[in-house]
């Protein structure tokens, strides 16, 4: 029996095997995990005043330049709905009077629909929904390195997503590279839905591939079109280039989602200095105006169609140019996101990143700020959230466990704290006074207020390691980072398979077969 283990038993209230006890099993306190919302009111960088203006300087960017579309779908969406093009420069320019409108159909409340109703995830208002890193072509952990991620570290990564209450919404984990890109998303999507019960994120990588995994969906929710079509049961990033720029598959993937009633994460990539103004409000306006013409394609082809606001914007290393996270600016890029989100009345997106290149103190350093400037600035989603590393281009499995404490300590800083009479604890207070009568040491363990509360009182962590210096010395004198290592491979040890009907699994792998017996679909490029 590891010594995690042996935590994590006490953590979720199951007893080892042969163990006596008296007491009744301790809740499993993670199912308040399931379902999060933040007490807290959001941080602020600028005046009510400041956002106005931001976003008005925004319109005139729509107005005055336009966004630069390269699919000629949708600039013909565009000009149906109104907007300005410029066939021979691809230049499409957006009044603010479609803004305004896309803005009054666009809907305030969104929950994600997952085939078992417990599974549901609204993340509006003051909800708070978490999913882990998705789309790094690497894969790292402690004993292998950095390498090519495979299909089976993809499936692990969907294994401890299941694992973990904290974690809500699907992702992509890392890319298998040992299969074709025409035929991965049937495998990842397929994998997604067997080895979970939870939402799948799936890619917009051209209309192909979109209609396949909105058919596997269905099947595995067993579903028809129209049922599917209702209400929301998927959901997919949209990134534009930055600066001004919406590309084929990104422009194709909003018009297919919205047609089906899906959601989508429309979010500028935004680096201060490099892609966007060297200033936080510079850059925070370039992306809020590629944010709205993003919204107003979605609400052109669907009114009513659910978007959520998007914000990824950092800074870069400005003696190298790479891409920097975790910083002050990106925190305080956050918080002005999320005053833009909650002023045009949309959800709001944010991530957990860091730039460093392996699971070390710096990592840890960088997503705890990039966590605060996330859900300290009021974020209803947050991609990324257990496993980024090296700016995204690597998941890390130590990584992932790291981050899975960090938003379970937010998990339980969120739940709400109690001041009734016995929470007071004066009676306690007063036995523990009768040791200071008799000039002893006083204390609370041997209280009955304590004894009555301690199994359940306080948080108990997965990862951190609270004993003394001797009693760590003497137990191996492992770092965090090691201890994360032997808790994933646990996990996974551990890990049991939702329970799937035989006749749907039967007709996904059907489906499969067929897709892959025709090539697949290739993305559009």
């Amino acid at each position: 029996m590891t010594e995690h283990t042996d935590r994590a038993d006490r953590r979720t209230g199951r007893r080892r095997p042969g163990a006596q006890s008296t007491q009744e099993p301790i809740p499993d306190r993670s199912l308040s995990y399931r379902h999060l919302t933040n007490p807290f009111e959001p941080l602020k960088v600028f005046s009510d005043d400041e956002i106005a203006s931001i976003h008005e300087a925004a319109l005139l960017i729509l107005e005055n330049q336009g966004m630069r579309v390269l699919s000629e779908r949708g600039r013909k969406t565009y000009a149906a709905g109104g907007a300005m093009v410029d066939e021979a420069t691809f230049m499409t320019r957006i009044d603010r009077g479609l803004v305004a409108q896309a803005l009054a159909t666009a809907p305030r409340d969104i929950t994600l629909h997952a085939k078992d109703p417990a599974r549901h995830m609204p993340m509006s208002g003051k909800h708070v929904v978490f999913a882990p890193t998705s789309g790094p072509p690497n894969i790292m952990d402690l004993k292998r390195g950095r390498r090519a991620g495979t299909f089976e570290d993809f499936s692990n990564m969907m294994k401890l997503c299941q694992s973990f209450e904290v974690m809500h919404v699907l992702g992509g984990g890392v890319e298998p590279q040992d299969i074709p890109i025409h035929i991965r998303h049937l495998d990842t999507t397929r994998a997604m839905l067997m080895l979970t019960d939870k939402i799948p994120l799936v890619y917009a990588r051209g209309t192909g591939q979109i209609n396949d995994n909105f058919e596997l969906i269905r099947i595995a929710y067993g579903l028809s079109k129209e049922e599917f079509e209702a209400r929301p049961h998927t959901i997919a990033i949209i990134n534009t280039n930055s600066p001004l720029q919406l590309d084929i598959p990104m422009a194709e993937g909003i018009i297919d989602f919205a047609a089906a009633g899906q959601p989508l994460i429309i979010t500028p990539f935004t680096l201060a200095g490099a892609m966007a103004p060297v200033t936080i409000a510079g850059a925070l306006t370039l992306a809020h105006a590629e944010a709205l013409a993003g919204l107003v394609l979605a609400q052109i082809v669907r009114p009513g169609s659910p978007i959520v606001y998007g914000s990824f914007t950092s800074n870069v290393d400005m003696k190298s140019g790479s891409p920097a996270f975790g910083t002050p600016e990106y925190v305080k890029s956050s918080f002005g996101a999320g005053q833009l989100a909650r002023h045009i009345g949309l959800p709001w997106r944010s991530s957990n990143a860091t730039a460093s290149n392996s699971p070390d103190a710096q990592s840890a350093y960088e997503s705890q700020m990039s966590l605060w400037g996330a859900l300290m600035g009021g974020c209803n989603f947050m991609l990324h959230a257990a496993g980024w590393l090296e700016s995204g281009l690597t998941t890390s499995y130590e990584k992932f466990i790291l981050d899975i404490e960090m938003l379970q300590m937010f998990a339980e800083t969120f739940q709400p704290v109690l001041a009734t009479p016995a929470e007071l604890a004066l009676d306690a207070i007063a036995e523990a006074g009768v040791s200071v009568s008799q000039a002893l040491p006083a204390h609370f363990f041997g209280c009955a207020h304590t004894q009555a509360r301690y199994r359940t009182a306080f948080y108990t962590p997965l990862v951190s390691d609270w004993r003394n210096f001797g009693a760590w010395t003497d137990a191996g004198s492992h770092t965090a980072t090691e201890r994360a290592h032997t808790i994933w491979q646990d996990t996974l040890a551990k890990y049991q398979a939702p329970e799937r009907d035989p006749a749907i699994v039967e007709e996904l792998d059907a489906f499969v077969a067929k897709r892959k017996a025709a090539g697949g679909a290739p993305p559009v490029s």
